[in-house]
Parts: structure tokens; C-alpha cells; sequence
């Protein structure tokens, strides 16, 4: 569980959201919750096993983020992508 940590992006790879970006902002033993800015917000994240991510190898500094905030850290990381 060492190499999940909070502010990585995570890749969905089960579930209707298959393929979706996050950003991870919380971690426990059994789950990993993810928020995106838009739909699953820092008030009610996405609660994922960690078999169903995929961790991508970046890291961003959301100790003082908001949902504007994890939006932008996504937009920028789509467009770098692109």
C-alpha cells in the first residue's frame, strides 16, 4: 500500500467510470477516494478498492486544494496528455 499516495493521479480500470482520471485525497486500509473537481467532489469523493486503480506517476500538492483546484491539476494533466 506504500506506493499509494495522496495527490497521485489514479486511472479507473473497473466500474462505469473505467478509464476516468483522479486525483487520490484520501487513503484507508481497505479504500482509496478519489475526486475529480466536477462530479465527485472533496465533500463526497469516489470510494475505489485499490485493485480498481491504476496509479499514474505523478504527484501534485493538494494539502490546501479545493474543487477548483483538483480541476485545474486535471486539466493540465489531460493537456499534457494530449
Amino acid at each position: 500500500m506504500e506506493r499509494f499516495e495522496i495527490g497521485m493521479l489514479a486511472k479507473s480500470k473497473a466500474g462505469h467510470d473505467k478509464d476516468t482520471v483522479y486525483v487520490i485525497y484520501k487513503l484507508d486500509e481497505a479504500y482509496v477516494y478519489l475526486v475529480d473537481g466536477k462530479l465527485k467532489t472533496i465533500e463526497k469523493p469516489k470510494k475505489k478498492k485499490y485493485k480498481h486503480i491504476q496509479i499514474i506517476n505523478k504527484k501534485y500538492d493538494i494539502t490546501a486544494a479545493d474543487d477548483t483546484a483538483i480541476k485545474g491539476i486535471l486539466k493540465k494533466y489531460n493537456r499534457e496528455e494530449a
